[in-house]
């Protein structure tokens, strides 16, 4: 190894550039952007014209198709500028590690977990995640950062690079449904039964249901009352809130018309 690093000189690993060299990287990154922005605009158009799984399958083929166009692109443009041989291919790696080991750490650490991201797809277009307590809609998977759109509209960029220190929470993990669940409080003196009927019958008369998906009531005793948490499935996974609010807007008005008193947390109570 270390006679391959002796007296290696620019000359003997870079080739001499020409015009036509010139031209042709120029051509090659031209057309990458090309495809890249091409894929970028026309696969969402599409994806919203679509419903489901097919909606989701164009959404995850944006970062894959991105990130094999500049695998591309990066092939073409190196055998153009350097000479194909071990002694180079040892020189120009051993550079480039001392640089990214001193400059670039976190900054690689980001594109090879989004390499990861995009193999591994712990999130994927169309996705509704959490990380480090933010939640929202994926939007986009670019090489360094995931952003992901919260239920207030705010863009959130997040590193790829969290994928080594934070869980990711994936709600639908691909699947075009994705559960919500609408929360009761009452006062423990009521006909429980009754009151399952209810919030189930409120879940199965929604406009926003998926009637394919089981619909579930669970009811648990606290020390204040007793907690409701209704459970059932959108159409789609971006109606979910407006589907939260017909569930708890409803069941409210139907449990109230029985006669059932809400409860009020001990802590609550005081403030």
């Amino acid at each position: 190894m270390p006679n391959l690093l002796e007296d290696v000189s620019l000359e003997q690993i870079f080739r001499v550039p020409g015009i036509l060299s010139i031209v042709e990287i120029v051509l090659i990154i031209l057309l990458s952007w090309l495809a890249i922005f091409a894929t970028q605009r026309a696969l969402p158009w599409l994806a919203n014209r679509l419903h489901g799984r097919r909606r989701l399958f164009v959404l995850t083929m944006v970062p894959i198709l991105r990130l094999l166009f500049i695998v591309v692109a990066f092939a073409m443009i190196v055998p153009i500028v350097i000479k194909p041989s071990l002694q180079n291919t040892v020189v120009l790696l051993g550079a480039a590690g001392l640089a990214i080991g001193f400059a670039l750490k976190d900054l690689v650490s980001s594109l090879v977990a989004g390499v990861v991201a995009v193999g591994e797809m712990p999130y994927r277009n169309g996705d509704w995640i959490t990380i480090d307590g933010a939640y929202g809609e994926v939007r986009h998977v670019g090489m360094r950062v995931v952003k992901i759109v919260t239920p207030d509209d705010t863009v959130v960029s997040i590193p790829h690079a969290r994928l080594w220190t934070e869980p990711v929470f994936n709600s639908n993990d691909g699947n075009p449904r994705l559960m919500c669940v609408a929360e009761f409080y009452l006062h423990p003196r009521h006909d429980a039964a009754r009151v399952k009927q209810i919030l189930e019958d409120v879940a199965l008369t929604s406009a926003f249901l998926h009637l394919r998906q089981p619909v579930t009531v669970i009811a648990q005793e606290k020390p204040w009352g007793t907690q409701y948490r209704l459970k059932a499935y959108p159409v789609d996974s971006r109606q979910q809130f407006a589907f939260v609010t017909d569930m708890t807007v409803r069941g409210k008005a139907a449990l109230t018309e029985l006669g059932v008193g809400f409860s009020i947390a001990p802590a609550l109570a005081q403030a």
